[in-house]
């Protein structure tokens, strides 16, 4: 039988395997963070690794002779695992994509609207004891410009426009003339948009898309909202361009080094909202995830040869 190993289980996720009890009897499931040494001993004679959220180095990954398959639990696999390294080692890394498109979206809306009405400054007031009421902005009729059109991007579309919202957008691929938003060009959108929402792939053309150059050319007064990766951002030039007022306010949950570090300069501005990459993190969410994930084990077992 094919070994499978889950090599990082959330409490979370550990709850939910129960309501899959013929799968999970087939996955030795490892709950917490595991240190390198007890990684490596997991790795040792593992088939098939499951991973949420841990480093797989080119060193790690070679004291894993057995290994063939990575089912990580996200979009993003690069971010932990050595990809060249995995190759080398003939292991196929499957990623899963689309479900947290809804809650990545609900967040970034989350946060458009907090960052509207000053909510996390009036709640950090309120509980110092300073009763100041914030003048904020109403949204209906305001102007969303959505870059990055894949499901995350495609569902903020829709909650803006059901908000009363206009919303623009750009996108490499092409605006699908079905969603209710105009495609324009990216300039056009920076200079118009009174709130831009990024939610493109991090790539090696990607990183950086938000330079200096055009955080400047965003319209004065506006709002930026990442919930995709902090690495699509230039974070010194946002600071300055929300220290300089040229933006109103930025909600970020992610960031280009994670955690965030003690005294980031980000931490110390009042005109920004952070959390801390949260933004697909709900139970509906994980369901779909796991789900998916029992789905690629599944094959991978079979592919491997397990009865």
């Amino acid at each position: 039988m094919t070994t499978v190993r889950y090599i990082d289980c959330t409490a979370l996720m550990q709850e939910l395997l129960a309501a899959h009890p013929e799968a999970a009897a087939q996955i030795d499931v490892f709950v917490g963070d595991p240190d390198r040494a007890q990684l490596a001993a997991m790795l040792a004679d593992a088939e098939v690794a499951i991973n949420g959220h841990t480093t797989m180095d080119a060193e790690l990954l070679a004291g894993a002779p057995r290994l063939r398959s990575i089912v990580f639990l996200g979009s993003g696999p690069s971010s932990y695992i050595d990809m060249a390294a995995a190759e080398r080692n003939g292991v196929a890394v499957h990623r899963i994509v689309n479900y947290g498109d809804r809650a990545i979206a609900e967040h970034a809306f989350a946060l458009v609207m907090a960052a509207a009405r000053d909510v996390a400054a009036m709640d950090r007031q309120v509980r110092a004891g300073v009763w100041s009421a914030a003048e904020g902005v109403e949204l209906g009729g305001k102007t969303l410009g959505v870059i990055g059109l894949g499901g995350v991007g495609r569902e903020m579309v829709r909650i803006a426009a059901g908000f009363g919202m206009n919303v623009v957008a750009w996108s490499r691929g092409g605006v699908d003339p079905a969603l209710p938003c105009a495609a324009v060009g990216l300039d056009e959108l920076l200079a118009t948009s009174d709130v831009v929402s990024l939610h493109l792939a991090l790539t090696p053309e990607t990183r950086g898309f938000l330079s200096a150059g055009r955080l400047t050319r965003m319209k004065p007064g506006s709002v930026l909202v990442n919930t995709a990766r902090g690495g699509l951002v230039d974070e010194a030039a946002l600071v300055e361009a929300l220290r300089s007022g040229h933006l109103r306010h930025a909600g970020l949950d992610v960031f280009d080094t994670e955690p965030l570090p003690n005294g980031h300069p980000l931490t110390a501005l009042p005109n920004v909202t952070l959390t801390s990459h949260a933004a697909y993190k709900t139970r509906e969410a994980t369901q779909r995830l796991l789900a998916a994930a029992l789905a690629i084990v599944a094959a991978e077992r079979l592919r491997l040869g397990s009865v």
